[in-house]
Formats: structure tokens, sequence, C-alpha cells
């Protein structure tokens, strides 16, 4: 198996901060990414497909195809946009890259599985700074 890796990115703001919980609890349990304003971060999403090259094309996924699905389908639905209230499929869910990266992996597996012969989604990678990000395999 072959894996191909596509890069996008976007700029989002988001706050952690659960209402079961009182201020202080939040404050100690998420510290600054409990700001009443929110705070924002510069993401970075690596979708990587992995497959079998077609034997015409020579590709496991035409990477035009599969940005164009991925700007479509994420990154204009979360650029410039508060996670917490602007994006519907993050409605009624804590905030954070790792329940950000499962809500994109829902939208993305069946879209990508249609553009690859053999093979599909294999991971994805979401950086939420330079040096914290999480990965999903679908599992």
């Amino acid at each position: 198996m072959i894996h191909v890796c596509r890069k996008e990115h976007f700029n989002a703001a988001h706050k952690l901060w659960n209402p079961n919980w009182s201020e202080e609890k939040n404050t100690e349990v998420f510290g600054p990414c409990a700001n009443a304003n929110w705070h924002g971060h510069n993401f970075e999403l690596i979708v990587t497909v992995k497959g079998k090259p077609d034997p015409e094309t020579g590709f496991v996924v035409d990477l035009k195809k599969l940005s164009t699905l991925i700007r479509q389908e994420i990154i204009a639905k979360v650029d410039h946009k508060n996670l917490n209230l602007d994006v519907p499929f993050m409605e009624g869910k804590m905030a954070s890259c790792e329940n950000l990266v499962i809500e994109f992996w829902k939208i993305l597996e069946p879209k990508v599985a249609a553009l690859v012969k053999e093979g599909g989604l294999y991971k994805l990678t979401l950086y939420e700074t330079p040096r914290n990000f999480v990965e999903y395999f679908g599992e």
C-alpha cells in the first residue's frame, strides 16, 4: 500500500468549557483554553489516503480532487469560524481537537472512498499548534 497525504490549512476560534463544571474547575482543567472570550489557532489538517496506484494514472488518488473535496467539505465549514458557535457538526460537542478530527473523519471517509479505486482514508492528522496535534485512524 502507498500512503498519499494532502495538507490543508484553516483558522478557527474555540473555547474548551464544560457547562457542568464551575468556572474554577474549567480554568483548572482547561487553563487559558477556557478563556471567556475564546481563543484561536492556525490549524493544519493532513489527510492520508492509502491504496494501490491506478495502472492507468499511476495515482492512488487524484490530489487535485482530494484537495477540492477537503476544501469544500471541511475547510469551507470551519475556516474563520467559531467551532463552538458556527459549525453545525460540532453543535453540542466539546470543541477539542480530538472531537473535531472524529467529525472530520465522518464527513471525509465515505467521500474519499469514492475517489479511490482500491484503498481509502487511512489517517487524519490535525495540528492545533506546531507542537500539539492529534491523529485519528477511524477507530
